[in-house]
């Protein structure tokens, strides 16, 4: 039947395979950014945590229009099985650097993504991938400014915190 379905597709399996594999880092980011967020608001950091908590969201989004995709161009999308996140974090700073890491990961894994609709001629996933594109690039500026943040302002005090919780808590919001 695999084999009937396939003909079925103008969907490289290769590609079917890497927008499945994206999928999976979509719902892993998002829960990421839940376990990210949890960690704040227990922390005290709320502004931080309503951004996170949101973005967790918008990664869950991410993950959901790829997935309907594959289906959609009749690919197979798969339910990813997601593994343990981490919980904890040694501090407020790290929790936003690990934040941009990721980013920078999924940004790197769409790049491969649509040099590989280059390679196989699927300009229909590579116009679809181009969304993003687009969006990688806000997401790996807006944690970067998380992180700048912190240089920005003084954390060790108190009144430091409070105020860095707060403007990362705006990160987006003027988008």
């Amino acid at each position: 039947m695999k084999d009937l379905m396939r003909q079925r597709t103008s969907l490289k399996e290769e590609i079917e395979i890497a927008l499945n594999a994206q999928c999976k880092m979509e719902a892993e980011a998002s829960q990421k950014y839940l376990a990210m967020a949890s960690w704040l608001d227990r922390n005290g950091f709320e502004k931080s945590a309503e951004y996170l908590y949101s973005q967790a969201e918008e990664e869950r989004e991410h993950f959901l229009k790829l997935f309907k995709y594959i289906n959609e161009v009749g690919g197979t999308a798969i339910t990813p099985t997601i593994g343990e996140v981490i919980q904890e974090y040694p501090s407020f700073k790290s929790v936003f650097e690990a934040a941009l890491q990721s980013e920078i990961s999924v940004t790197n894994a769409i790049n491969k993504i649509v040099a590989k609709c280059r390679e196989e001629n699927d300009y229909a996933t590579e116009q679809f991938m181009m969304w993003y594109v687009v969006e990688q690039r806000e997401e790996e500026k807006n944690a970067r400014r998380a992180l700048e943040l912190f240089d920005l302002i003084d954390v060790e005090s108190a009144t430091g915190k409070f105020a860095l919780d707060k403007e990362i808590g705006k990160i987006g919001a003027e988008e």
